[in-house]
């Protein structure tokens, strides 16, 4: 990290909470829009990205859903914009990359490794639903194992590579740091390597301290001064855990994808909102916020002048 600056980023919209979760949940093109723009001017340096099909909520893939908010976004903000090739645990690789493959971005991410993703414990919280779809994606991923091979993460970071996108490196288990890692030995990555590890997701490392530090330690004896360290924490555990990781030397990532509350039963109402309450944790700390230029220069980056946005 550089000296007393933290990268904030935010998550806008991705695929583990529905529509009818949330009032606050951005779907159509304006609504991601207005929510990332909101997001940056409230110190988000770099905007991570999902689409949704406008008349159900359900997450897609398809570059044109991507288009409008990309282009409006570029237009209104310089924040760094960071493209999904998660998209939805039940979606091919082919499917996953095609937004970033055709835009170019600055950063996409990177799921390092294959995994459970459970996303069925949400049916104890909620019982109704405004789309078919929702219910059945959460019952079918009790069976569902989010797929990201060897094979699959050498195909991604070539042809997104060879553009010049750089990756945020999603890593929900210890297992993903070293598969990063055989990348880095292998000359496929090259540091700065952006690793956002992830706490609490079903199938992932849990969001206790004792998981946080033992995520960073293994980051820090593979990676040395290689790689900056970014947190994000699902769910309720999302404020403790980006408070602890920032007070630890690192940045952070919030967003609606990774959590709907501000607090215990009180639901996020904007993106803007979460970023504030990191902003506020960061700050009280004795630390600043980067801006997207210095993130640009911390992580590398190639300029959003460079991407097909």
């Amino acid at each position: 990290m550089a000296k007393g600056k933290v990268i904030i980023s935010c998550a806008i919209t991705g695929s583990i909470h529905t529509p009818s979760m949330s009032p606050y949940l951005p779907v159509t093109a304006e609504e991601i829009a207005e929510s990332s723009i909101e997001a940056a001017q409230a110190g988000a340096a770099i905007i991570h990205l999902h689409a949704r099909n406008p008349k159900t909520g359900q997450p897609d893939q398809d570059p044109e859903l991507f288009k409008p908010f990309l282009s409006v976004i570029k237009q209104r903000c310089d924040a760094v914009l960071n493209l999904t090739t998660g998209g939805a645990p039940w979606m091919t690789v082919d499917e996953r990359m095609r937004p970033a493959a055709k835009f170019q971005p600055e950063v996409a991410s990177l799921n390092m490794g294959s995994m459970n993703f459970g996303l069925f414990p949400m049916l104890n919280r909620y019982k109704e639903f405004k789309h078919e779809w929702e219910a059945k994606a959460l019952e079918g991923s009790r069976d569902l194992v989010f797929k990201n091979t060897y094979a699959d993460i050498e195909r991604l970071l070539t042809v997104l590579g060879e553009s010049g996108t750089r990756f945020e490196f999603e890593c929900y288990d210890t297992s993903h740091l070293y598969n990063l890692s055989h990348f880095l030995e292998r000359g496929l990555v090259k540091p700065p390597l952006f690793v956002q590890t992830v706490f609490g997701i079903l199938g992932g490392i849990g969001s206790h301290p004792e998981d946080v530090m033992h995520m960073k330690r293994t980051a820090d004896r593979l990676f040395g001064d290689q790689y900056e360290w970014s947190v994000l924490g699902a769910g309720a555990k999302q404020m403790p855990t980006i408070a602890m990781a920032a007070a630890m030397g690192g940045n952070v990532r919030v967003g609606l994808e990774d959590s709907l509350w501000a607090s215990k039963g009180q639901l996020a109402q904007s993106n803007a909102q979460q970023v504030k309450m990191a902003r506020q944790i960061v700050e009280g700390l004795g630390l600043s916020v980067a801006s997207a230029d210095e993130a640009r220069a911390i992580l590398a980056l190639k300029g959003g002048d460079r991407t097909a946005i």
